[in-house]
């Protein structure tokens, strides 16, 4: 939610804030801006709308040469998507530039009282009052970076903020409470950014921020501290993936090529995680093996996509280990007082490692003595770092705001962990691990096999894209999908999308039905809990009696279902418990394909942002 990048050093520094932008569109996209210090000045440009038009500005009204600058792509929270209303924010002498992610709780009575002061504050932002702020501290201290300390104490929400200030031509000031910035460490220059990918093509060396802290860039190193001023250690970490991996490498979307990569996130998420007796080694899960066989309760906390991760792993952790395992939405579970201790582990899933509800969760249950294990595709991001344990998968940058690569890797890491209890507590032996991690380990190539058989979905999907509603059914591990490829169609395509428990259709989803309404089934594998099976089929049955278009995905061999099937998709047959990694590619590129038919943009779905970071 919001791109941010602040540079000093001596490339140009416009050059190298709107290639960080142009990175982090994924992040905002309803306006954008940047301000550049040279020449003892401001130079500042900013538009609604996405980048291409801030680009145009600049082509048309150039800005003068500087080598530190900051900008900002916006995602709104306070006012609408205009101009006056985009980032950066200036005090009324245009001596401070601020750029903002997140929410001021309490800007109401800060704008009100910078109004009492003689302030003009015309934007309808929260992010405005803080540029006022930081002037008036800068006249009284002189120091941008005590400036900032000395606002932040005073402001409440979830934040990120970047400033800089005519009178410190060579100085860029950030902090952070609840929201996620990080440091690029290069040559000579540094670089701020809300993620690593809008420094990637400049350095792979990062230093991450901790929790309510504020760090000074000058050319000739960086300064961190708390918010009291005291000073802070900060951990340097090196990006594993590269400039070429955030690109689009010839895809016509960042979507198609994410789904295309599965294959290797799934592979690389399971690299180095067993060893040759089948024992699992987790080198980030650092809970001591006594604590977690004292546990009697595992909670899995999560949103969006990443919660659909959770209701999947449910499945293999009750089914592996015999522990009760709840999946909660994280932006829900503080608020009903959930019954925590010592011995639950709660498991917070989030791609990003930002997303605040999730955090907030994690907050809760740590207060309350759980220990919480995160699942994480960002090293560095606040979520691992307040964990006592984080097992990373290995999906490397995943750009398109709709999630694909880094779900089926939620999904390898959950079965881990699950696995992973099950070795630590004895309700597993080593051979039925290898087994297990044997069927995981070809889900790579059974990936790679259903996107080469994807052609007829694609057909299907613009044949169906003049629709208004797709229903989507299935039945234990299959509904959690069915409830994905909704997500996925609500998401890109904006249709109206459901999905449901099969068993529930006679429940009252079955008045949906009408003639030629597409219903997308994800049957479960015969060879496996057969009774699942034989009643999806029934299912199945049922819709089509009354006028429904089946769409049907079903292993390989599975000809139970072709006589009610007007489509069948097929998928490789997997273990009931791993069919969700191969059932739920189809519903990707399904949604991915009808949206681009109904003229869509599908890496930058309408109001809807990457990260969400404030509540």
């Amino acid at each position: 939610m919001c791109g941010i990048v602040g540079y000093v050093g001596s490339q140009s520094a416009l050059d190298v804030v709107m290639a960080g932008l142009k990175r982090l569109e994924y992040r905002g996209y309803d306006s954008a801006g940047v301000a550049v210090l040279a020449d003892g000045g401001l130079a500042t440009a900013k538009r609604a709308g996405k980048l291409v038009n801030l680009d145009k500005e600049l082509s048309e009204h150039p800005l003068p040469a500087a080598a530190t600058g900051i900008g900002h792509t916006r995602w709104a929270t306070h006012g609408g998507p205009t101009d006056a209303n985009a980032h950066p924010h200036l005090d009324n002498a245009g001596r401070v530039a601020v750029v903002h992610n997140g929410i001021i709780e309490n800007f109401a009575p800060l704008r009100t009282e910078l109004a009492e002061r003689g302030h003009e504050l015309p934007s309808e932002t929260d992010t405005e009052v803080v540029a006022h702020l930081l002037a008036e501290e800068y006249s009284a201290c002189a120091d941008l970076a005590e400036a900032m300390r000395l606002v932040c104490r005073r402001l409440e929400g979830a934040f990120t903020l970047v400033a800089v200030h005519a009178d410190a031509p060579d100085v860029v000031v950030g902090a952070r409470r609840n929201s996620p910035l990080v440091v690029g460490v290069g040559e000579g220059e540094y670089f701020l950014a809300s993620d690593v990918a809008a420094f990637i093509a400049h350095t792979r060396d990062a230093v991450e921020l901790g929790q309510d802290q504020v760090v000074e860039l000058r050319r000739d190193g960086v300064r961190v501290t708390g918010f009291d001023g005291t000073p802070a250690d900060v951990r340097s970490y090196h990006v594993d993936w590269d400039a070429s991996a955030a690109e689009k490498a010839g895809y016509a979307s960042f979507m198609l090529k994410e789904i295309a990569e599965q294959p290797k996130a799934v592979a690389d998420t399971l690299l180095g995680r067993i060893d040759g007796s089948g024992t699992l080694s987790l080198d980030e899960v650092r809970i001591p093996p006594e604590v977690l066989r004292e546990l009697d309760k595992v909670v899995i906390v999560a949103c969006g996509t990443a919660f659909h991760a959770g209701l999947i792993a449910k499945y293999a952790i009750e089914h592996w280990t015999r522990i009760p395992c709840e999946v909660e939405l994280a932006s829900e579970f503080r608020y009903r007082d959930p019954i925590l201790d010592q011995q639950t582990l709660v498991v917070a899933i989030s791609q990003s490692g930002e997303t605040m509800d999730t955090l907030m969760a994690l907050r809760h249950a740590r207060e309350q003595g759980a220990r919480v294990l995160a699942i994480c595709n960002t090293n560095g991001s606040t979520i691992p770092r307040e964990s006592d344990a984080v097992l990373y998968t290995h999906a490397g940058p995943e750009v398109a705001v709709a999630s694909t690569k880094a779900f089926l890797t939620q999904l390898v890491a959950c079965y881990l962990v699950a696995l992973y209890l099950g070795q630590v507590r004895g309700d597993k032996y080593g051979d039925e691990i290898r087994d297990v991690v044997r069927d995981l380990s070809g889900i790579s190539d059974a990936v790679d096999q259903v996107l080469r058989t994807m052609e007829p979905v694609r057909e299907l999907a613009r044949s169906l894209a003049h629709k208004d509603t797709v229903l989507f059914l299935g039945r234990h591990v299959g509904h959690p999908v069915a409830l994905e490829g909704a997500l996925k169609l609500k998401e890109l395509a904006y249709m109206h999308a459901e999905g449901f428990a099969a068993g529930e259709l006679k429940h009252g989803p079955i008045a949906l039905i009408e003639e030629d309404l597409p219903v997308v089934v994800v049957v479960p594998s015969p060879r496996g809990r057969s009774v699942l099976h034989d009643k999806i089929v029934s299912n199945i049955q049922e819709i089509r009696a009354r006028g429904a278009r089946t769409i049907v995905i079903a292993e390989e061999g599975d000809e139970a279902v072709v006589p009610y099937a007007d489509h069948v998709v097929r998928v490789p047959a997997t273990p009931t418990l791993l069919q969700p990694l191969v059932a739920t590619v189809p519903l990707q590129v399904f949604a991915c394909e009808l949206a681009t038919a109904r003229g869509n943009e599908v890496d930058q779905p309408r109001n809807l942002a990457k990260s969400v970071t404030v509540e």
